[in-house]
């Protein structure tokens, strides 16, 4: 199913408006995300880069809930270009390879269904890019949203650091969330891979993008990320994570080590950011990193290997 809405202001005067092309697709790919995504669809609304230059894409992967029908909800309310798309689950490479053919923009922000953007994303995000010819890819920071839960801050710490220092982007390639495409390198490097249909399908594109000689970097943007509230569901998404990375890494060894992705080294990447995390954050239950960083990494190998015994 696919709908175009022209926003209001367009309809009112389409003998200038129809002539202004968006400058920047906001790409949002989601299933089973009624939940969170109406705090995703108001930040993309509050944004105050000028709405006439930005445009929507929607892609619901065959959701179960009632995703489709939060986001249609909000389609009216949108000042904005909105594009819906929907079809049964097929996977995140498919879903944001809906999102690459129909973008109109000449860069994609690609926007979760648990992501909250502050009002200067867009902006940021896009003179960022524009000050940087030869970036293909650049990654917003997280940031950290008040009043989390302690599992939900202990999850988001490790990356909020990694953010803060600055840390190298050429051998940590970023995922899709809060960062911006330039369309160009992504229809260059031939798109997603449509058979990575769990996870690690923004990897295998950075990984070609940036083989492609585009520069991939991290910008002054920043973002907000809900995480997972309680031990159980983190425990589920890193099973899901290991399940989906095993055919990102029968693809392409070089992108992650599995020396790295174990119980073990979790533990001890945990305790090399116990001092920082407490510096920031200053809650005394960042001590628990190490073994919450071991727990994900167990539930990562019991997916990996999963999917390894039903090849």
């Amino acid at each position: 199913m696919y709908a175009s809405i022209l926003p209001k202001n367009q309809n009112e005067n389409l003998g200038v408006c129809v002539l202004l092309k968006p400058k920047v697709t906001i790409g949002i790919c989601v299933r089973n995300g009624a939940s969170t995504i109406s705090e995703a669809i108001e930040s993309i609304i509050a944004q105050d880069y000028p709405h006439e230059l930005m445009e929507v894409i929607f892609v619901d992967d065959g959701s179960e809930d009632e995703t489709l029908s939060v986001i249609n909800s909000y389609v009216q309310k949108m000042d904005m270009k909105v594009k819906v798309f929907h079809h049964e689950w097929k996977g995140l490479g498919a879903s944001r390879n809906v999102v690459v053919n129909n973008a109109e923009g000449k860069y994609i922000i690609w926007v979760d269904g648990d992501m909250i953007l502050p009002p200067n994303h867009v902006r940021v995000q896009v003179e960022f890019m524009e000050q940087n010819s030869k970036v293909g890819v650049a990654k917003a920071k997280y940031g950290i949203m008040a009043g989390g839960s302690m599992v939900e801050v202990l999850e988001n710490a490790p990356f909020v650091i990694l953010d803060s220092i600055n840390g190298s982007l050429d051998s940590k390639l970023p995922g899709t969330g809060g960062a911006i495409y330039r369309v160009e390198a992504i229809r260059q490097a031939g798109g997603f891979d449509e058979k990575l249909k769990g996870t690690g399908e923004d990897q295998d594109a950075a990984f070609r993008i940036k083989n492609l000689g585009w520069l991939i970097k991290r910008s002054p943007a920043i973002f907000y990320e809900r995480r997972s509230r309680t031990w159980r569901m983190i425990w589920k998404k890193w099973i899901w994570y290991g399940f989906g990375d095993y055919d990102l890494y029968c693809k392409n060894r070089s992108i992650f080590s599995l020396f790295k992705m174990n119980p073990l080294a979790g533990f001890v990447n945990g305790l090399l950011q116990v001092a920082p995390a407490y510096k920031l954050i200053r809650k005394k239950f960042v001590f628990l990193l190490p073994f919450h960083m071991s727990l994900e990494m167990t539930a990562w190998c019991l997916g990996f290997i999963k999917k390894q015994i039903n090849r």
